[in-house]
């Protein structure tokens, strides 16, 4: 809220010719001028803007050969933190920060595992905190892969960190809330949905425990966020095919639909491959424009699938602007930056990290990359850049 200086009435009084002494109302004409009540001229609400962004990456997909990369033999801990070390301060300028968490977090008692059914220390949550993700989906085929008790201990284990975890719920009525995150004066809807579990029967009775994609309910969902508040709504879709590098028909089709009935971000994932994003120019109020953006796919932000682009994700961001005293919110820019899952030796043992491209063939001094490495990345960088805007700005003109 913005508060108006004593000083400043003071000063609109006496330039309005406002006194308080024998000074007649011209807009009170046939009372006593003594005792009628001095006129203040209203003053407008101070104009002003609030900022924010958000980021978002693919999927933490965390294959065997990642867990190990993170185990201590002498302390018998896991850390993993050195996987986003060189990403850090992208992450961290976030004020929404979302992965997709392709793992279950079921704990010890169910053996740690990668594919085909994942389970992962909990501690890769801990990682994700440290770098600045304050959101992790949790809505994707590999849900289920430790049955009803893993997504339950997934769920808390994500919580109890002080991270928010969408697209899978505990109870019925848990499933009914929106998560709704306000940054800088700006409250963003959160909403995340699965095409489904891997063949992985949903207990009977329990629909609630994982969101599933339902276009109707998707969009009473989005009408559901618009009247708690949302200035925003981030909708995080599990759907495509896996390593195809363009949308499908059914893709398109269903972000279309959520656009045109609110959707302001879509991020795509499951693909395993970073397919383009798409800007949607739509009719606003009053004869005003809304864009809205979706990315139908961000691709793998950490894995051991090697090559065919399955080591390349992005880092997409999205810059809002907030228009106080209207309280209307507009997407304002749009970046996305390519990174490569880079997988080496030391010590004996395979390692793993997230490297921003365009820094690292910048600078060209990494200390674990070979000269020759860079020639490549730089072709692969050119080739994404281009891959990822591939798809034109969609113009709807008003009815």
């Amino acid at each position: 809220m913005k508060f108006t200086s004593p000083l400043l009435v003071i000063v609109v009084l006496l330039i309005s010719g406002c006194n308080f002494v024998n000074k007649p109302d011209s807009n009170t004409l046939g009372t006593n001028a003594e005792n009628s009540a001095p006129s203040v001229l209203p003053i407008a609400p101070e104009a002003y803007t609030e900022e924010a962004k958000l980021i978002a990456v693919g999927d933490i997909l965390m294959h065997a050969a990642l867990t190990r990369s993170g185990y201590n033999p002498k302390t018998k801990t896991y850390n993993f933190d050195n996987f986003f070390t060189e990403v850090n301060e992208i992450i961290g300028t976030g004020d929404w920060a979302i992965a997709n968490l392709e793992t279950t977090l079921a704990g010890p008692e169910l053996g740690y595992s990668g594919f085909p059914l994942f389970n992962a220390p909990a501690e890769i949550v801990d990682t994700a905190k440290n770098t600045g993700f304050n959101i992790l989906t949790t809505a994707n085929n590999h849900a289920l892969d430790k049955g009803e008790q893993g997504l339950i201990n997934t769920i808390k284990n994500v919580s109890s960190r002080g991270v928010y975890s969408v697209g899978t719920a505990t109870t019925a009525q848990e499933a009914e809330q929106i998560l709704l995150v306000e940054q800088n004066n700006i409250s963003m809807a959160i909403l995340a949905y699965t095409y489904g579990t891997n063949g992985i029967p949903i207990p009977q009775g329990k629909d609630y425990l994982i969101s599933l994609i339902d276009q109707q309910k998707i969009v009473k969902d989005i009408a559901k966020a618009r009247e708690m508040g949302a200035d925003v709504v981030t909708i995080c879709l599990h759907f495509g095919q896996e390593y195809q590098r363009q949308p499908n028909v059914q893709q398109k089709q269903l972000v279309e639909k959520l656009v045109k009935a609110g959707a302001d971000i879509i991020l795509g994932n499951h693909p395993h491959v970073v397919q383009p994003y798409q800007i949607f120019k739509l009719p606003g109020k009053e004869g005003t424009t809304r864009t809205a953006v979706a990315i139908y796919s961000l691709g793998n932000f950490i894995s051991y699938q090697l090559g065919n682009y399955k080591d390349i994700g992005v880092i997409f961001a999205v810059k809002l602007r907030k228009q106080f005293p209207e309280e209307t919110v507009e997407i304002t820019e749009v970046e996305a930056i390519p990174t490569w899952t880079h997988n080496y030796r030391l010590n004996n043992k395979l390692n793993f990290r997230v490297l921003p491209i365009e820094a690292v063939v910048t600078n060209k001094n990494d200390p674990f990359l070979p000269q020759s490495k860079y020639p490549v990345l730089e072709k692969q960088l050119v080739e994404i850049k281009s891959h990822l805007k591939s798809l034109s700005v969609q113009q709807e003109t008003p009815k």
